[in-house]
């Protein structure tokens, strides 16, 4: 019979990769597929494992061709594919298990052109984590849109995210050109062409970031990928030229921000020989970008383009160079203008050195002597609120006789909060008296929240004669702790927009206690006695799980408990995340047709429990809402110790039978490469913990250092250590020169 999706899988050289990525879609819940594995005439071992994984999965059969790349190869696959639905897959990436069945299932509903979904980049230094361009396509359900109503789609410029309807694919006649970043132009064009486009929140593509940086778009500096980076750029500017001019702004704002960054970028690595036909590339890009897009980027962009336009190359060497020794992590110092001493200038590379850029480019508008804060630590005392965070004047040092001021500001009300100045490290690594620490009284609190339901917190400085004021930034806080305020639960929060802001929470759902039981995961809360039929529900990707409750009727808020078996819980169904073999259950209060999320007020770490080989852990979201996880029995890490003078940090967890706690070590991977260079940790073991303590001394040996915890089994491949997130909760934490904090739930420790 004719499969109703056909998978076309080109590979060259990913024998590391290939059979997990073939793994993953073995696994699918959507069964009715075919697999065509084109080998692109690959040197390595990757036919040998294809050639496996299709002798023990019918599904899956291999066409072998001589090396042309990866759009050929797409397009032998097409020509091959039978399927009514048609979708890619990189073989070094991973598919989580609901992918096609989801995608498959809304273009069956809705008879759109095609269905695309989120992605998560990966890789066991940084974890998983949302990816970039595809966070304004996919940041919520949007079900028979289209590009022209949903413009964030243009810069979706990835094929293999989504599943295209065949008779579609052919009646545009989709070829992939010879090129790399094949995908853009014939992603664009489908997305045009489309009748209607289905776009999925949830993640269906998890997209590999190697270490070592050997993907094409990791090699993204050699000249060869730069020449194949512009024409796919060109044919996209055609397409948009001719199809769709609506989507200009949008498109010309992303090739000058990604790929025209890139190009100058490569200069700093540039042979000499190089450099003439790299600035004719970069010529022909810049020439074709808007000027009124350009126009709105920042100064060191629109001095990039300026030395492009102009073909000073000595200058874009600088730049690119000045870019990459970490000179826009804080942004250039500023000085007064020499004849205008109202204005400041940037000091990038170039001012008033010869270059052949006007020296009128390096003034810096307003808009970039902006206010830059964020928090370093959030703490709850008996009778306050305690923020330590920074402030300062992008581009100016902050003095002594520079001022912060403070504010709780709620709806058109603010109140002014008591400052502690510090000297703490600014965004140029210099010690300035940047550090404050205020204190938000309980007893004010408690009046906002009679009359919002929400508040923020502003910042002014006041410095070499510019004030300037904006919001207080998250900076790194990940998972803030909230506090009762009388009745009122005040939860701190990282908005989306990147501020900190309190939520006042009246809960009609929460969870005091959670224990493990025999063979039950026992919860208890409160919720408010207005519900009347509430049912709790874990949801997780495709499904969830129905759990009654039972109830004790008081006044306002009556007590519940649930009692889960663990074998609902654990090693059910496959599971959801790819990479980290694990799912995430979001527990739910429904009452008829709404739901309510359970805040979490009585725990402050989390609670495990382990059945043959697999681990259910209650934990929490960044809102500090229940989540349950069911992952492997892996090394987990749920506390950290570090002796006063910052000479030791201990590591420690809990300890599951069978899984191996022999080496655990502090890693630091080089550049370029898979391989790293191992901190090897003291291990002690007793009969429920482990815990590996490590001299910082031996870790603290450069300025640019990132180290991840990891472990490294006997038999089986080397992973990254996750924390609890009532651990990183805690954190970031300063230890000398280091500071520990989490990545995606990974431990790491950088300079400070």
């Amino acid at each position: 019979m004719t499969p109703r999706l056909s998978i076309v899988v080109p590979f060259y050289n990913v024998e590391r990769y290939i059979g997990d990525c073939l793994d993953s879609l073995s696994r699918q819940t959507f069964t009715d597929f075919e697999v065509i594995l084109v080998d692109d005439g690959s040197p390595d071992g990757s036919a040998e494992i294809a050639r496996a994984h299709s002798a023990n999965d019918p599904r899956f059969r291999i066409v072998t061709q001589e090396n042309q790349g990866l759009g050929p190869a797409r397009n032998t696959g097409v020509k091959h594919a039978q399927g009514e639905y048609l979708t890619f897959v990189d073989s070094d990436d991973l598919i989580p298990r609901y992918a096609y069945e989801l995608m498959v299932r809304t273009l069956d509903e809705t008879s759109s052109s095609l269905a695309g979904g989120n992605a998560r980049r990966f890789n066991n230094t940084y974890g998983v984590r949302q990816s970039y361009v595809h966070r304004a396509g996919y940041g919520k359900l949007r079900k028979a849109t289209h590009v022209f109503d949903h413009p964030g789609l243009a810069i979706d410029r990835m094929v293999w995210n989504k599943v295209y309807r065949r008779t579609f694919w052919d009646q545009f006649k989709y070829q992939f050109p010879a090129i790399r970043y094949e995908d853009y132009p014939v992603t664009l064009r489908a997305h045009i062409d489309a009748v209607t486009v289905d776009c999925l929140a949830v993640p269906v593509y998890y997209w590999r970031e190697r270490e070592s940086g050997e993907s094409i778009t990791q090699l993204k500096f050699q000249f060869a990928n730069i020449e194949d980076r512009v024409v796919s750029a060109e044919m996209v500017l055609d397409i948009v030229d001719k199809r769709a001019p609506e989507l200009r702004g949008e498109v010309h704002r992303h090739l000058a921000t990604v790929d025209l960054t890139t190009i100058v970028q490569s200069f700093s690595s540039a042979a000499d020989h190089e450099v003439a036909p790299l600035l004719a590339l970069g010529q022909r890009l810049s020439r074709r970008l808007d000027p009124a897009v350009l126009a709105e980027s920042s100064t060191f962009a629109r001095l990039e383009y300026e030395a492009l336009q102009s073909g000073d190359a000595e200058l874009l060497q600088n730049l690119a160079r000045f870019r990459a020794d970490g000179g826009l992590r804080g942004g250039v110092r500023a000085r007064r203008h020499p004849r205008l001493p109202w204005r400041y200038e940037g000091q990038y590379p170039g001012l008033r050195d010869g270059s052949k850029v006007s020296s009128s480019l390096y003034t810096l508008p307003r808009t970039e002597l902006d206010v830059r804060t964020a928090v370093r630590d959030l703490s709850w005392s008996d009778d306050a609120l305690v923020l330590h965070g920074t402030a300062e004047i992008a581009h100016l040092p902050t003095t002594s006789k520079s001022e912060i001021r403070v504010a709780l500001a709620w709806g058109r009300h603010s109140h002014d909060l008591p400052v502690e100045r510090l000297v703490e490290h600014d965004t140029h690594g210099e010690d300035r008296p940047v550090g404050f620490v205020t204190r938000i009284p309980r007893t004010l609190l408690a009046s906002v929240t009679k009359s919002a339901k929400k508040a923020h917190v502003t910042v002014e400085v006041r410095s070499h004669g510019l004030r300037r004021r904006g919001v207080l930034a998250a900076g790194g806080l990940q998972y803030p702790v909230g506090d009762w305020v009388g009745d009122v639960w005040v939860q701190p929060l990282n908005g989306g927009d990147g501020r900190v802001f309190l939520e006042f929470r009246r809960n009609t759902v929460e969870l005091t206690t959670a224990e493990v039981e025999g063979e039950e995961l026992v919860l208890n809360g409160r919720l408010a006695s207005r519900l009347e039929e509430p049912e709790l529900r874990l949801s997780h990707s495709v499904g969830a799980i129905h759990v009654p409750i039972q109830r004790t009727r008081h006044t306002a808020m009556d007590d519940f408990t649930a009692r889960v078996p663990l074998d609902q819980l654990i090693g059910v169904t496959e599971p959801d995340d790819p990479f980290l073999l694990r799912t995430v259950l979001v527990p739910r209060m429904h009452d008829g047709n709404n739901q309510f999320m359970m805040s979490i007020t009585g725990l402050d770490r989390g609670v495990l429990a382990e059945r043959g080989g697999r681990v259910i852990s209650v934990s929490r979201s960044p809102g500090m809402y229940l989540n349950l996880i069911e992952s492997p029995a892996q090394v987990f890490a749920d506390d950290v110790v570090a002796v006063p003078d910052a000479t030791w940090l201990t590591v420690s967890g809990p300890r599951w039978a069978g899984t191996d706690y022999s080496r655990i070590t502090w890693r630091r991977f080089l550049p370029n490469s898979d391989d790293g260079i191992d901190a090897p940790a003291q291990i002690t073991l007793d009969d429920e913990r482990w815990t590996a303590s490590t001299r910082l001394d031996d870790l603290a040996d450069g300025e640019e250092l990132n180290w991840a915890l990891f472990a490294s089994p006997e038999e089986g491949t080397p992973y990254a250590v996750q924390a609890d997130s009532f651990l990183v909760s805690r954190l970031p934490r300063r230890l000398g020169k280091l500071v520990l904090r989490a990545r995606s739930g990974i431990l790491h420790l950088e300079m400070d």
